[in-house]
């Protein structure tokens, strides 16, 4: 045995034994006749194709296989909202304050964040018009800008953005990595069109205000208002699938539940601690570290209720492997 095949044979184990028992010598045997003579380490693209081979006949295995079309329709509607803040934090950055009240800003602009938008901006019209695989390193490199916001600014003594506004941001993007491969024009162009809108909108309002904006009346109205039309989409959806037997909406829903939670975190730590003016440090901090922990854990509970369900149990209502509806 050679050592690329041993290694081909430790990912392998990505996907449930009796699977790996019938077919695992078929798959390495076909991986290897395909690699490159010479070659010791599988490449990036096979490892990351057997993990996700793994990962759905894990799911198909645990009766779950419309987890992943749901992640998957919870990507589209991440990006879209992740493209509207954008746009509507975009345009705040082009209209920063007066420069005789001597508040802090970055040259024309409110803070650093403006990188960080452009970059999710970009993001939106790769999703548009670039292949998937451009499209999500584009976001990737979004997500990159937006985590470096905040040691950035500290080496540069620079304003930025707050977290409670990076944080939601953050969490929209990794889900919008999920998206799929093959979308319809539509889906293509829902973020850029959402990101457009949401600029001339926001354009307008500043125009009719001081002609000025800032990212401090996002802290109670907003941002939660973002969180509860998202969640109201998802249930929209879970409803809407639920009528057709198609749990993909359930499963989206599930997984909006973290990003949405993130988005409502200053109206969440105002309930807490109420304050005048603002909110308190101390509760934004406590409730984003309950809303990550208590996110993830409702998907994961999701997950552990639904694999209880053994095919055999659910005998005439298979899911569909690629797109999670119900026969």
């Amino acid at each position: 045995m050679t050592e690329l095949e041993r290694r081909y044979l430790r990912l392998l184990r990505a996907y449930p034994v009796d699977y790996r028992r019938s077919r695992g010598a078929e798959i390495v045997g076909t991986y290897l006749d395909l690699a490159d003579p010479g070659r010791r380490w599988p490449s990036p693209a096979d490892a990351a194709d057997l993990l996700r081979g793994g990962l759905r006949q894990r799911l198909r295995a645990g009766g779950v296989a419309s987890l992943v079309p749901g992640v998957r329709l919870a990507a589209l509607l991440s990006m879209v909202t992740a493209s509207v803040l954008a746009g509507v934090w975009g345009v705040t950055e082009l209209h920063p304050a007066p420069v005789e009240w001597g508040v802090p800003r970055v040259g024309p602009f409110v803070s650093l964040g403006v990188v960080a938008w452009a970059g999710w901006l970009l993001a939106a019209v790769a999703t548009a018009v670039a292949p998937s695989r451009v499209a999500r390193l584009t976001i990737a490199l979004a997500l990159l800008l937006t985590l470096a916001l905040p040691p950035v600014a500290v080496l540069l003594d620079a304003p930025r953005p707050p977290l409670y506004v990076l944080i939601p941001q953050v969490a929209l993007g990794l889900l919008g990595l999920a998206l799929p491969d093959r979308q319809s024009r539509a889906i293509r162009l829902a973020p850029l069109v959402s990101a457009l809108v949401a600029v001339a909108a926001t354009e307008f309002l500043v125009g009719l205000e001081a002609g000025y904006s800032y990212y401090g009346f996002t802290v109670l109205h907003f941002l939660p208002a973002v969180g509860g039309l998202l969640l109201v989409a998802g249930a929209l959806l879970a409803a809407g699938l639920a009528m057709s037997r198609d749990t993909r909406g359930g499963w989206a829903f599930v997984t909006l539940l973290t990003p949405a939670g993130f988005l409502a975190v200053p109206a969440l730590s105002d309930a807490i601690v109420p304050t005048r003016g603002g909110v308190s440090f101390t509760a934004l901090a406590m409730t984003t570290v309950v809303v990550a922990l208590v996110g993830p854990a409702v998907l994961l509970l999701t997950l552990r209720s639904r694999t209880r369900l053994t095919p055999s149990t659910r005998r005439g209502h298979e899911a569909c492997p690629t797109c999670g509806r119900q026969s």
